[in-house]
């Protein structure tokens, strides 16, 4: 019971600090009509939901298979799994995933098009490569059905977390302000950057005494 907690807890603080529910709420609000009412917050915090859900299903049946397709190893994705997440970790850190401006009729067009939500909220600003490599990444070292347990389970802990920061994001801003959630993103951009360096670091070692 103590390896599945400990499982849920290091699996679920990975992922979390990647997607940063916090950070992608604020980017939602810059995409947005400010005259977008809490209903249409409702509708869109939903159906981007269910599309990083979708999006996690479809990567967790075929991650394995696509690895074994394309004969790549778990070592090598880690390493460039790394590489994508210190990418990102150096933009939350920046502050450029932020400057995204949108003019007046695109943010109309926005809120009146559902397939907004999905994309590109959804995808790929909530689930992005670097969830996507880590996905594939932890569920390569999932060997058995309690480990695989802990990785849904975490999964579902942020999407629920996704879905509550964007359909409370209005709060959320007036509550942090948009310098609080800036904070927080860049915060959340230093553990998405020491995760980074794991990966590499674990994936190159392991490569190392492979080919050498």
């Amino acid at each position: 019971m103590s390896d599945f907690l400990n499982l849920l807890l290091q699996h679920t603080i990975t992922m979390m600090a990647i997607v940063d529910p916090l950070g992608v709420s604020a980017i939602m609000l810059s995409l947005l009509p400010q005259s977008t009412t809490k209903e249409q917050m409702n509708v869109i915090a939903l159906k981007a939901t269910m599309s990083i859900v979708v999006a996690f299903v479809v990567v967790l049946l075929t991650g394995n298979f696509l690895l074994n397709l394309f004969g790549i190893e778990i070592d090598s994705l880690k390493t460039m799994g790394g590489i994508i997440l210190l990418l990102t970790a150096i933009k939350m850190v920046q502050g450029s995933l932020e400057d995204k401006q949108q003019s007046d009729e695109e943010r109309q067009e926005a809120i009146a098009n559902d397939a907004f939500a999905v994309i590109p909220l959804g995808i790929p600003i909530t689930f992005g490569p670097g969830i996507f490599a880590t996905i594939i990444i932890l569920r390569g070292q999932s060997h058995d059905m309690l480990s695989l347990s802990a990785l849904i389970l975490a999964y579902v802990i942020v999407a629920l977390s996704v879905y509550l920061a964007f359909k409370n994001s209005i709060y959320i801003r007036q509550y942090l302000g948009i310098t609080g959630q800036k904070i927080v993103t860049r915060l959340m951009g230093l553990i998405v950057g020491a995760i980074a360096v794991q990966f590499i670091v674990g994936g190159v070692s392991v490569l190392a005494k492979h080919y050498m």
